[in-house]
């Protein structure tokens, strides 16, 4: 009987896999079993409950149709979780809301200990790339290698990606890991060309167990970049060493990279991210709130997703939201998110917290991912510095907020920086800066 089930269940895999996707076949239907077949009922066991939602909601038709022709039967189909090695239970088990389900791993430069499975809110927009990259965690080297997942700006693809290295350091801290920007990646090249010492960073990059690497669309057109990353990827994996790559478009539409890394990229399992839709947007807002400690109503959470779309900007309008009830008291209502977000403030200019980034970031010629990153130049933890006393002054965020803005630094580090540009406001070059980074970007003049 069991040896009909797995056969038949072969000939049913096998005709799926000629009409959906390669991604989505090896993600969700892989993994399935066929455990029993009685009075026309198919119960079919998946590895977790979020793939046998999305079996259910996008390809039960599929299913069926497959099942009834090479059963010879008109079935009915019942999706049960597996029971032994699931490769995503511990991520089911978890509660979406809590903070505590995670270990709070410390070790991995760049990567924040708060980026974890259990804090990333998860609807269609991102399911297959949520499933996809926990499959990653649970098996490095062994699913998808590589993992290539795009999308625009504000997403998760970095809150995914961090996810896989903090679960993956909490399961084995013994591990080699590294976060690094494309932009990051460069610098290194570039450096170990300048030094003549490119065995170091070949070392480096060449003995990890996971590398991760953002943004990778920013290596067009850097050619001894590529090669290096090129050399590097084909000793990873045939070390069986995980990769992840994030960018914001498939490889297949970067332009200026050689044809033998595109291959490379596309190698593996490449998922894309949408714009979240309504319900992620408020769940990601009330996610956030948790963080913050602070109890958003879901009314208000549903006024605050209606004004973007941009993950990004939630988190401004949310903070928007806690500043304003911490300084008045105003309790939060859909009436009060929609009038002070639509108005940004009443009486004044409000800026979300991007718009400060990209006016320090566009006034001293810097990258994001420089601002938020670990580097000390002088003129970066100058940027950094009047950053931080401009979320404070502007936006009237808490220090451990504003840390969490600026790649999850301390809140005395931010203490120290707001500190230090209070104290320097009478020197010129520090007045006349704000005040043509305002001047420039900011609907409204500022004084000091």
């Amino acid at each position: 009987m069991q040896k009909d089930l797995l056969s038949l269940w072969e000939n049913v895999l096998s005709e799926i896999q000629t009409e959906v996707s390669r991604a989505n076949f090896l993600t969700l239907f892989k993994g399935t079993t066929l455990i029993s077949f009685e009075g026309n009922v198919a119960t079919i066991a998946a590895p977790s409950s979020m793939i046998i939602d999305l079996l259910e909601k996008r390809f039960y038709q599929t299913i069926k149709v497959a099942l009834d022709k090479h059963s010879k039967t008109s079935s009915k189909i019942i999706f049960i979780p597996k029971a032994v090695n699931l490769t995503d239970e511990k991520i089911d088990a978890g509660p979406l809301f809590s903070f505590e389900a995670s270990k709070p791993v410390g070790h991995l430069p760049r990567v924040r200990k708060d980026y974890t499975f259990q804090t990333m809110a998860v609807s269609g927009s991102n399911q297959l790339a949520f499933v996809s990259a926990s499959t990653v965690a649970e098996k490095l080297g062994e699913a998808y290698n590589p993992l290539f997942i795009y999308g625009p700006v504000g997403v998760g693809k970095t809150h995914l990606m961090q996810a896989i290295a903090n679960k993956s350091y909490e399961d084995k801290p013994e591990r080699k890991i590294l976060y690094i920007t494309s932009e990051e990646f460069t610098n290194e090249v570039v450096e170990a060309i300048r030094t003549n010492d490119t065995s170091s960073m070949k070392r480096r990059f060449r003995n990890l167990d996971l590398l991760l690497i953002d943004d990778v669309q920013f290596i067009a057109g850097k050619d001894r970049v590529q090669e290096e990353l090129f050399h590097t990827f084909n000793i990873l994996v045939d070390r069986s060493s995980q990769i992840v790559l994030s960018s914001d478009r498939p490889p297949s539409e970067i332009t200026k990279v050689e044809n033998r890394l595109l291959s490379r990229f596309s190698g593996g399992l490449t998922v894309d991210i949408e714009a979240p839709d309504f319900e992620l947007r408020c769940a990601i807002l009330l996610i956030k709130a948790k963080k913050y400690s602070f109890d958003l109503p879901i009314e208000v959470a549903k006024a605050i997703a209606g004004t973007t779309e941009d993950t990004r900007q939630l988190e401004g309008a949310l903070l928007r939201i806690i500043t304003e009830y911490n300084t008045r008291g105003t309790l939060p209502t859909p009436d009060l998110a929609t009038n002070l977000l639509s108005s940004k403030k009443t009486g004044g200019v409000f800026f979300y917290p991007e718009e400060i980034i990209k006016s320090i970031c566009s006034f001293y010629g810097i990258k994001e991912t420089m601002l938020k990153g670990p580097r000390r130049d002088a003129s970066l933890v100058k940027a950094r510095q009047i950053c931080m006393y401009l979320f404070k002054k502007e936006l009237g965020l808490s220090f451990k907020e504003i840390g969490n803005l600026l790649g999850g630094r301390d809140h005395t580090t931010v203490m120290h920086g707001v500190r230090k540009v209070e104290n320097m406001l009478s020197e010129k070059f520090i007045s006349e800066d704000i005040l043509r980074i305002t001047q420039k970007d900011f609907p409204k003049k500022l004084s000091y």
